[in-house]
């Protein structure tokens, strides 16, 4: 945590970015007419996994409001592996690939769940300053707007 300085320095951040990656690539393979249905819903939960929990660390200055945020990473970690059951059933994954991310996703709420426990951990290293004060008036690209 204090070893942190962005999200993308996070393990579950990086093990979420990587099963959606794969996610991606797996699904560029399903049958045209999921394309609406499972293909759009499983990349969508798949990637808002690692969306929620960079969401979730710009908002640790606020522990009600990151755990919300670990929260629906977990919930949506969770839907995404009811969409693996779906594509197992359709037969659009192979058992193995199904087995793999099941798995991973599997470790990923793994590592969530004690994030929402420790929340005080992570919160506490929270930056005192925003984005607003970090970047000097004049390097602003949007300063003279």
């Amino acid at each position: 945590m204090a070893s942190a300085k962005s999200f993308r320095d996070l393990k579950v951040y990086q093990a979420a970015r990587e099963a959606a990656g794969r996610i991606f690539e797996l699904s560029k393979s399903f049958s045209r007419e999921e394309q609406y249905s499972l293909t759009d819903q499983i990349r969508r939960s798949s990637r808002s996994v690692k969306a929620m929990i960079a969401e979730a660390w710009a908002r640790r200055r606020y522990k009600a409001a990151f755990v919300n945020k670990i929260d629906e990473a977990l919930g949506e970690a969770y839907e995404t592996q009811s969409w693996l059951d779906d594509a197992l059933d359709g037969a659009y994954l192979s058992k193995q690939d199904f087995d793999r991310l099941d798995d991973r996703y599997a470790a990923i709420g793994g590592m969530l769940s004690p994030m929402i426990d420790r929340a005080d951990d992570f919160c506490k290293y929270a930056p005192s300053t925003d984005y607003r004060s970090v970047t000097r008036e004049e390097e602003s690209p949007i300063a003279d707007h």
